[in-house]
């Protein structure tokens, strides 16, 4: 395809994201159906530049005066992307490109960005969210949320129950994946340039043998935060697509247990695939259609592990188009369903056991907040440092553990951002039921 057909594909695709709510994965393939012609390369350049315009959407939109899809698609080709303004005129005079520039959309695309506009401008985050990111990053708000309107790398973690870090060296050299500078037995693929295709790794046989999962680094600390050990029974009260329980099934080098549980059973069915290429033997699904499942559990974990479901706001980076569909209705309903997870899964620790509360969430009310209500409620927890809890496991680099030091916050949590860590965002912390 031409340049002028790719965004005039961008465009139709963005505007079924913005008019029809489809994620963005949904709306590229339908439009691959209608598409014949369109090959790989195409497909993924029109899904890169519609995920930069919904990563910087309110920038685009305030230097452009408009927010409709063919505003964005040429804010972004220019301004994200950083391409010639004549190259993007000519191009809308291809066989299939768009309809040629206006006077007032050629003005707006020299334009460069204010820097006087306001915080939720600047930041790219929705406006009703300014006193809520203000809470939790002050004066840092804008660049935090800049970091966050970027593109996110591709973390890796070494599956150690089949491979070690010199053996999936080896097996991911073409996808030049490089030694992660926070974790052990993982590896860091920086983001690609714009236009680029993302890196496949469920290609590369390593991924199919079970040696290698895909995970962010954030994710690979706050299950390193849980600290769990060989023989110990963990309850993954929120297991998902289990990429955290898959990690502490390593950690724990196949001994003891590890119940994956999640009220949702159709979550569960994603890691069925995931555990027997791991090769994990000590994962037992616990489906929440079998009636009182987890009732013997009770009383009796050593660790309980809840990724509560959250707003998603630290997976920005990676899904922008969840960043402007998020409402305070939909935040409301979370904090009630974390409260009620962390009442639920608190009589599954024993005593001298550990809680280990996680969210991709970098907002304060789903954080520190429902931590200091759980505490207050639940005098029998204290809370523990989770920076050291991390460190003690033995997963981090010494960066990686003075980055996680530095993300220490209130109750001994830590926060990590992808300006602060290079992570996507999120908060853990440890409470542990006092004998």
């Amino acid at each position: 395809m031409k340049l002028g057909g790719r965004l005039s594909a961008s465009i139709q695709v963005l505007e079924d994201v913005l008019n029809r709510r489809q994620p963005v994965k949904l709306a590229v393939r339908d439009w691959g159906k209608r598409a014949r012609y369109a090959g790989s390369k195409d497909r993924a350049w029109v899904s890169g530049l519609v995920l930069d315009a919904l990563r910087r959407k309110n920038s685009l939109a305030h230097i452009m005066g408009a927010d409709d899809a063919r505003a964005l698609i040429f804010a972004a080709a220019r301004h994200a992307w950083q391409m010639d303004l004549r190259e993007i005129e000519q191009a809308c005079y291809d066989q299939h490109g768009p309809t040629p520039l206006t006077n007032a959309e050629r003005e707006a695309l020299i334009m460069a960005p204010d820097p006087a506009a306001p915080p939720h401008i600047m930041g790219d985050f929705p406006e009703w969210l300014t006193p809520y990111i203000i809470r939790v990053f002050g004066e840092g708000a804008v660049i935090e949320g800049q970091a966050m309107a970027r593109r996110a790398p591709v973390d890796i973690r070494v599956n150690t129950l089949k491979a070690d870090s010199e053996k999936a060296s080896k097996a991911l050299y073409s996808a030049q994946a490089k030694p992660s500078p926070l974790l052990n037995a993982a590896f860091h693929i920086p983001a690609p340039d714009p236009a680029q295709r993302e890196t496949s790794l469920e290609a590369i046989p390593a991924y199919s043998k079970g040696w290698v999962e895909v995970q962010d680094a954030g994710s690979q600390i706050a299950a390193a935060a849980a600290n769990v050990q060989p023989g110990e029974q963990v309850l993954d009260y929120c297991a998902g697509g289990g990429g955290k329980t898959l990690a502490m099934a390593a950690a724990m080098g196949g001994k003891g247990q590890v119940f994956a549980y999640d009220i949702d059973g159709r979550r569960l069915s994603a890691l069925i695939p995931r555990l027997k290429r791991s090769g994990a033997h000590n994962v037992q699904l616990m489906h929440p259609d079998t009636p009182d499942v987890l009732a013997a559990l009770e009383g009796q974990m050593d660790c309980v592990f809840i990724d509560a479901p959250c707003s998603g706001t630290g997976t920005w980076r990676r899904k922008p188009d969840t960043k402007w569909r998020l409402t305070e209705r939909s935040l409301a309903k979370r904090l009630d369903e974390q409260a009620e997870i962390l009442r639920a899964a608190a009589k599954f620790v024993k005593l001298g056991g550990r809680i280990l509360y996680a969210t991709c969430s970098f907002l304060m009310e789903e954080d520190e907040d429902q931590i200091s209500s759980f505490l207050a409620e639940y005098p029998e927890f204290t809370a523990e440092d989770a920076a050291e809890a991390a460190t003690a496991s033995g997963l981090l680099t010494e960066e990686g553990a003075r980055l996680v030091r530095a993300g220490r916050g209130e109750h001994g949590s830590v926060r990590l951002t992808p300006l602060r860590a290079g992570t996507d965002g999120f908060f853990f912390a440890v409470l542990r039921k006092v004998p």
